[in-house]
């Protein structure tokens, strides 16, 4: 099983611990979160980040605070509530509180705090085992592509979806990550990701481990496609619909449509808490609006190593910040899960236990 060079989410007696992702790519450290507020913070102010990761923190957010405020139904229901309008669009947020809620609400108070730590663990293990195996099937994927022709396999990829994003190897970048542990030479083109830049924090991870890659401004997507500069596009997702429609950071929409005019493969890599069955299809799925400022400052480090923000628009300036957008299922070459690789619009074929 993959081993995070450092835990994004780990417990330490009655707080939690986390990597700080506002200060990535220029500062690692670690912050310890001890109250429900502590939690709910993270999460919105993206402290924690990516799909899985936030849903693993939500549920240790409840234990947080059934630790610190009391197991009685007020305080479990404060909890659910606060966590759960965070983030709108993450569905592994609501999918872990509907798990916490679905062991903790029977229970006795007293038996509450201890329940809820071990279900917040299992949550955190069950991402963590999704990812390795989201891996293996993708690995498939890009073995496929090197045993056709000689030299690099490279792929590209937007926003953040590896071991930042989760508890294990990541989703989009798990594929990448055993495909260089099985000795399959890859490259990445990674997509900067405005405006929060997180492609940057994919570098940041393909650096450490090694892999080659290079960063792509996002409107150079479509030219390098064009040029049959990838042999396909792979990214992450937080919330899939029955249909297979599937939401994913602003800007994934665009390299899908930039890759069916190149003839290239766009894969999505998702664990089943991004799959939402009970969601007909991408239109009913609400897009987060992070405000304008995200759009009109931007973060950096000076030369004396101070992270800075730097204005790049007079204050005042409107802008319109949709941090995701929808990718439909007809641009979608397949979907890589745990269960394995299937078509955007038959995931019930290998979840038949959510089926209608």
């Amino acid at each position: 099983m993959f081993e995070q060079p450092i835990p994004t989410l780990r417990r330490n007696g009655d707080a939690v611990i986390i990597l700080d992702q506002t200060v990535l790519p220029f500062r690692t450290q670690t912050l310890a979160l001890r109250t429900l507020p502590a939690a709910a913070h993270a999460i919105r102010s993206m402290q924690v980040r990516g799909a899985p990761l936030i849903g693993a923190t939500a549920a240790y957010g409840v234990a947080l605070a059934l630790a610190h405020e009391g197991s009685e139904d007020p305080s479990l229901e404060r909890a659910l509530q606060l966590l759960g309008a965070t983030r709108p669009t993450a569905v592994n947020l609501h999918w872990a509180l509907a798990r916490m809620a679905r062991v903790l609400r029977p229970l006795a108070p007293a038996a509450r705090a201890a329940a809820a730590w071990a279900e917040a663990e299992a949550i955190r293990a069950d991402d963590a085992a999704s990812c390795d195996a989201i891996g293996r099937h993708g690995l498939a994927l890009i073995a496929a592509i090197a045993a056709r022709r000689p030299g690099p396999v490279t792929l590209m990829t937007h926003c953040n979806a590896g071991w930042l994003a989760t508890c294990g190897a990541g989703t989009a970048l798990a594929p990448i990550y055993a495909a260089q542990a099985a000795g399959i030479e890859v490259e990445v083109l990674v997509s900067e990701t405005r405006p929060r830049n997180q492609g940057l924090l994919t570098a940041w991870e393909l650096r450490a481990a090694g892999v080659p890659h290079t960063l792509i401004a996002d409107n150079a997507a479509g030219l390098l496609l064009m040029r049959g500069k990838a042999d396909m596009v792979i990214t992450g997702a937080d919330r899939v619909a029955s249909n297979g429609d599937s939401a994913n950071k602003v800007g994934t929409y665009l390299k899908a449509l930039a890759a069916r005019a190149a003839g290239l493969p766009f894969y999505i890599a998702a664990p089943h808490s991004t799959l939402e069955f009970n969601c007909p299809d991408g239109a009913t799925i609400p897009i987060e609006d992070r405000g304008a400022e995200e759009v009109c400052v931007v973060r950096g480090m000076r030369e004396d190593g101070a992270i800075a923000d730097l204005r790049l628009a007079p204050a005042g300036t409107r802008a319109l910040n949709p941090a995701f957008d929808i990718t439909p299922a007809g641009l979608i070459t397949g979907i890589i899960t745990e269960r394995g690789v299937t078509a955007a619009n038959a995931l019930a074929e290998l979840y038949p236990e959510h089926a209608r």
